[in-house]
């Protein structure tokens, strides 16, 4: 019994639908400020109360980050900038740093640092958090509730970024399958119209990202794409100059699409049209890993761990998937427009995915080891449950194209002579029928135009008089070719299976296309975890180098002026030798003369301490030691001890984590 696949039409309009579904699905739920750069501490942190203002207000990133003039701003209680706009490049090694100064007398209260920057990889990194002078005020500052890169634009961006992906697929697949798989198939009108269209989704998609680039990085305002000043800006960061290329070598991509589907279609010496094929092969290939290199130089490839490997490795995946999908979507396209595709092209085909599939494999392992880094964040990180996602769709593909590749040998297979004459001649004999309806059907309607008109002019003069007619004439004679070609169509139930299981393969290759751009802009495992440990360290008010720790203390010993605060500064709160300074304030922030105050520092992860501080009165609540010995890094114990009368005293501590 033949098998009849699916027409195409339906079968578009329902990946279609699937891939904007999953679009929205999986872009609603992808958070816009998950990049790969994090910040992972900041000096003061993030609700600090310190005694004096500090100088500056500095920033920890987990990478590299692109700093602009208005990147940090600091917003004193009332709104107003306390920040002198100058930024301040403190990285140093591997610690990448960034701060801006703050003006001098700077009153006590609530103060708002805002920041928003881009990481090395092109996503728009942003927050926001505040610290105190002295002691907490009210604050007309609102925080910001959109992360940059969310919103309107932060949605298109996203499209454009997976029909950019989607584009570079079909281009660069269907070239390599017309070069590789199907020679003749660069003459086939629909594989050329589909290979143009990926060329021209490319280069729309990579113009939308380019014009976005100026909002999706900064004001989140639509509007502000066809700024001029902004996109000069834009032209002139890392981002900017990969899609400017990308652009470029699209131009030459189009070059190569006119020769293949001009010059080389046309060619019919054997010798010549191998030669061609060999020019168009390398210059090809090149064009192709030029415009694969536009991502992986400007995007997550280009930093981290080994990124002299990692760029051409993903270079290598996207060629890889390019070559599988790509050619995958080119051979649906034949199959269902061009049945007459040879079957020795499926089985050429069936190999270069093979290949691929196993190039992804390879490159695949090394970049989850090198975005993941361990088990707990593969099952324990967004990024790692997106990419368990991706594996086992890769695993239902390869499933999927396994039974391709079934259907193809079976294609490969010569059927039995017998099978084919029968075939044959069923098909003859449907056609004669079909021939003999259509002709009687047109003389019968001739003979009733003569009896009608008395004319004696030919059928086709009677049907041409009729307009009614002619249109009847014309729809029998379109069911009679519709009927041919699908007849040529199912009369091969392997191609039909083929078909069938290719169509389902293009259905899977579609959302893992979307789950890999989601994956590409969402935070790796391994950045998530060095962040969260960095954190964790955070919470208490962990030391910078040469900056000091400031702490507060509230007290209670219960008696007569029992009640107060302590500030500890401890500068420049790192191993070695540190100036300490105490002061002593009553909880209206005046100062408290108290008996005595003593101070004990203990490690206990090294069973080091408690080591005793002395520190002496310099005036009224106020008390310092210098020379106090912090003899390693850790998390230190700090134990301030409040007498405030005979009998009536307090210990207080708190942790720190000095460097």
């Amino acid at each position: 019994m033949t098998t009849t696949a699916p027409r195409l039409g339906t079968a578009l309009a329902r990946l279609l639908i699937l891939a904007a579904a999953l679009l929205g699905t999986l872009l609603a739920g992808a958070a816009p400020a998950s990049a790969h750069a994090a910040l992972t501490g900041s000096d003061p942190k993030d609700g600090a109360v310190v005694a004096a203002a500090p100088k500056e207000v500095n920033l920890t990133f987990s990478e590299q980050v692109a700093m602009s003039a208005d990147s940090i701003r600091v917003l004193d209680p009332a709104g107003r900038r306390a920040d002198t706009g100058e930024i301040l490049n403190l990285c140093s090694g591997s610690i990448v740093r960034y701060g801006v100064a703050l003006r001098a007398g700077l009153p006590d209260g609530t103060y708002t640092v805002a920041w928003q920057t881009v990481s090395a990889d092109s996503h728009p990194i942003s927050g926001a958090f505040t610290f105190s002078i002295g002691a907490p005020s009210t604050t007309s500052v609102a925080l910001p509730d959109r992360a940059a890169g969310g919103g309107l634009v932060g949605t298109l961006y996203g499209i454009a970024r997976y029909v950019s992906y989607a584009g570079f697929a079909v281009l660069v697949g269907g070239g390599a399958f017309v070069l590789a798989c199907w020679p003749r198939g660069a003459s086939v009108r629909p594989v050329q119209q589909t290979v143009v269209r990926g060329w021209l989704t490319l280069t729309g998609a990579t113009l939308v990202m380019l014009l976005l680039r100026n909002p999706y990085t900064g004001s989140g305002e639509l509007s502000d794409a066809f700024d001029l000043a902004g996109l000069k800006s834009v032209l002139e960061t890392k981002t900017g100059a990969a899609l400017t290329s990308r652009l470029l070598l699209l131009g030459a991509a189009a070059l190569f699409v006119a020769v293949l589907f001009g010059a080389y279609a046309r060619r019919t010496d054997p010798k010549e049209k191998k030669d061609l094929a060999f020019g168009l092969g390398l210059g090809g290939t090149v064009v192709a890993a030029g415009i694969a290199g536009t991502w992986a130089l400007a995007e997550h490839a280009s930093t981290g761990i080994q990124p002299g490997i990692a760029m051409p490795v993903d270079i290598l995946h996207l060629l890889a998937v390019a070559a599988w999908l790509g050619g995958l979507t080119v051979l649906l396209v034949s199959l269902y427009k061009a049945p007459s595709v040879d079957r020795s092209a499926i089985e050429r085909f069936s190999k270069v995915a093979f290949g691929s599939v196993a190039v992804l494999a390879a490159t695949g392992l090394y970049q989850s080891w090198r975005q993941v880094g361990s088990w707990s964040a593969l099952t324990g990180t967004r990024y790692g449950q997106l990419l368990l996602v991706k594996i086992g769709l890769m695993c239902v593909l390869i499933g999927i194209a396994w039974i391709s590749r079934r259907w193809t040998q079976r294609l490969a297979d010569p059927k039995p002579a017998e099978e084919t004459e029968e075939t044959e001649e069923t098909a003859q004999a449907e056609e004669t029928a079909q021939t003999e309806e259509t002709e009687q059907t047109e003389a019968e309607e001739a003979e009733e135009a003569d009896e009608t008109t008395g004319a004696t002019a030919p059928a086709e003069s009677a049907s041409t008089a009729d307009p009614e007619r002619a249109a009847q004439l014309a729809r029998q004679r379109a069911a009679v070719a519709t009927a041919r070609r699908k007849r040529e169509r199912d009369a091969d139930p392997e191609r039909a299976g083929l078909r069938r299981s290719v169509l389902t393969e293009a259905a899977v290759a579609v959302v893992l296309l979307a789950v890999t751009t989601v994956l590409t802009s969402t935070e790796p495992g391994r950045t998530e975890e060095e962040a969260g440990r960095g954190g964790t360290a955070a919470s208490g008010p962990a030391a910078v180098p040469d900056r000091p720790v400031d702490i507060r203390l509230p007290f209670d010993t219960g008696g007569v002026d029992g009640k107060g605060i302590v500030r500890l500064s401890l500068d420049p709160g790192r191993t070695g030798a540190n100036a300490l300074h105490l002061f002593v304030e009553r909880p209206n922030g005046k100062p408290l003369d108290v008996p005595e105050i003593k101070v004990a520092l203990t490690l206990e992860a090294k069973d080091v301490g408690p080591l005793p501080v002395a520190p002496d009165r310099i005036q009224t609540g106020h008390w310092s030691a210098s020379g106090v010995q912090i003899p390693m890094p850790g998390e230190w114990r700090i134990q301030v001890t409040v007498r405030t009368s005979e009998i009536d005293q307090t210990t207080i501590e708190k942790n720190v984590k000095i460097g």
